[in-house]
């Protein structure tokens, strides 16, 4: 006999239902823009470290190698980022965002703030606090454990 599960208690489960709630609040912002957050994560990223090769900005935002070489390819094919050789070493590959980037970035930055600050809106400032707090140290725990 399986254990019994309460998935409204469950912490997997309720991770991804607020994750489905983040993306619906991120697009619902956004607008008619044709941005994902993982997209606006790495264009943010990127603004505010130029020159980041592809594996160090996959790193910043916690995205395996496959994802985020398939990430950069439509960021590139909107001409939001272009990618050069290293002069040090031809393999690597170093990305900046074009002035076409930062007009997206720069026009949708807000309306991003807003989705963020929709998603804990339910809550008091002190709960907000609190569960920022919580979340990042368990972020903090399961990455420093690998």
């Amino acid at each position: 006999m399986t254990a019994a599960l309460d998935l409204n208690q469950a912490p997997g489960h309720l991770i991804r239902r607020m994750h489905q709630i983040a993306v619906a609040a991120f697009a619902r912002e956004v607008g008619d823009v044709d941005i994902t957050p993982v997209q606006f994560g790495l264009l943010h990223v990127l603004a505010s470290c130029p020159g980041l090769d592809q594996i160090t900005l996959a790193k910043r935002v916690a995205l395996d190698a496959a994802t985020s070489g398939s990430v950069i390819s439509r960021l590139e094919a909107k001409g939001w980022i272009v990618r050069s050789a290293d002069t040090q070493d031809r393999r690597r590959k170093l990305l900046q965002i074009t002035p076409a980037g930062e007009q997206v970035l720069a026009g949708i930055t807000a309306a991003v703030v807003e989705a963020q600050a929709q998603m804990l809106s339910p809550l008091p400032e002190r709960d907000q606090q609190q569960l920022m707090t919580l979340l990042s140290r368990l972020v903090g725990a399961h990455e420093a454990a690998g």
